[in-house]
């Protein structure tokens, strides 16, 4: 079944009660039970709820997975990977991390006496001199946020599985519809859902999808036990949002190579950061990896401090002044003192993420509006 098929239909059939062709809201806390311990595979909603599960194996298929979780946020997956570990364990990350991310990893989880490596993981050989017999789990960002930093995915497969260690990607700015990390050696792949698979920018949602039975029956456990579990409503919703990401991710990555292009030739832009570029770090491990290169990319003015960056960020008519990202609607978004404010400085800036730097969600308006608002803004 076809990418776009399976986002339409995978995981959902027809209501059985009613043959309902969408899938219901099943608004219930609790399910009757014909005696104690017998039902019909659902007891109570924190575990099962039937919205839900469809979702869940739908998000699996996008992935070719065999299981999925959802969760109430992407934080709340990233927070039951971790809690696979135990004191003592240590964790190799890389250097340009999505600031949640780091801030959970260092301020939450090093708490509990785990150790976090952040490292350049452009090149998968850097992974090796920092494995050692506490070493538990590799946690990558391809594309990275916000630098667009490329990792190959499957050549750090190899050293994972050489050194039997879990392999976790954040394949949030790809979205399945660009690249599939379970195909590529990956153990378990994490979404934020509210991005480009929700892709509305109305669902806070997070989800893993995984392969491996002993791996999802952990973080099942966790997932019951722990309680970040989303609700029917949002799960409609991310459904709903499903059955277009194949065209909204077409529009998405033809707006973002038209406006990257626009940018890098503008006298007013110091850098653009997007893998399409064939001077792009790593292009040819995108070229390999991904289907295409995506709407997500960022940029640094040239000659602008703080005052005048914070100026042009405030001045676009078109894209919106925000947090998040892959919703259908252009943000601008200023990683320094919004989504990467909780890094230190010195490590932000040695990853590049500096003062001039704006990151843009690329959406799928008309490009000529985009392509309008860009030339106000930077006139």
């Amino acid at each position: 079944m076809k990418f776009g098929t399976k986002a339409i239909h995978a995981g959902q059939e027809p209501d059985p009660t009613t043959g309902a062709v969408m899938t219901p809201i099943y608004q219930t806390s609790t399910y009757w039970q014909e005696s104690p311990g017998k039902h019909k595979g659902y007891a109570y909603a924190r575990g099962k709820n039937p919205t839900r599960s469809a979702l869940e194996k739908c998000l699996a298929a996008l992935e070719n997975g065999k299981h999925g979780l959802c969760f109430s946020s992407g934080m709340g997956a990233t927070d039951a990977v971790a809690k696979l570990l135990r004191p003592g364990d240590e964790v190799i990350t890389g250097n340009d991390l999505y600031g949640g991310t780091y801030r959970m990893f260092t301020k939450v989880f090093a708490h509990y006496g785990i150790k976090f490596h952040f490292i350049d993981l452009s090149d998968p050989a850097n992974i090796v001199p920092y494995i050692n017999e506490h070493t538990k789990l590799l946690w990558v960002e391809t594309p990275t946020n916000p630098t667009m930093q490329i990792v190959d995915i499957e050549a750090c497969a190899k050293i994972t599985k050489q050194y039997k260690i879990i392999y976790a990607v954040d394949n949030t700015f790809a979205s399945p519809y660009l690249q599939n990390p379970l195909d590529l050696g990956a153990d378990i792949v994490m979404h934020s859902v509210t991005k480009y698979l929700g892709g509305h920018s109305d669902v806070i949602m997070g989800a893993l999808i995984t392969n491996n039975d002993d791996l999802h029956e952990q973080l099942a456990f966790i997932h019951n036990s722990c309680g970040a579990t989303p609700g029917p409503m949002d799960s409609f919703l991310v459904l709903r949002g499903l059955k277009t990401l194949h065209l909204r991710m077409k529009a998405h990555c033809e707006n973002g190579a038209a406006i990257a292009h626009y940018l890098k030739k503008h006298p007013k832009i110091e850098k653009v950061y997007w893998p399409g570029f064939t001077d792009h770090p790593n292009h040819e491990v995108a070229k390999k990896q991904m289907r295409d290169f995506g709407g997500m990319i960022s940029i640094v003015l040239k000659d602008a401090d703080l005052d005048e960056t914070f100026r042009i960020a405030s001045s676009f008519k078109v894209f919106t002044l925000a947090e998040s990202l892959g919703g259908v609607e252009s943000l601008v978004n200023h990683p320094v003192t919004m989504t990467h404010a909780s890094i230190p400085k010195e490590q932000r800036e040695k990853a590049g993420v500096t003062d001039n730097l704006l990151r843009l969600s690329v959406g799928v308006e008309d490009i000529d509006d985009l392509m309008e608002d860009l030339k106000m803004v930077l006139s």
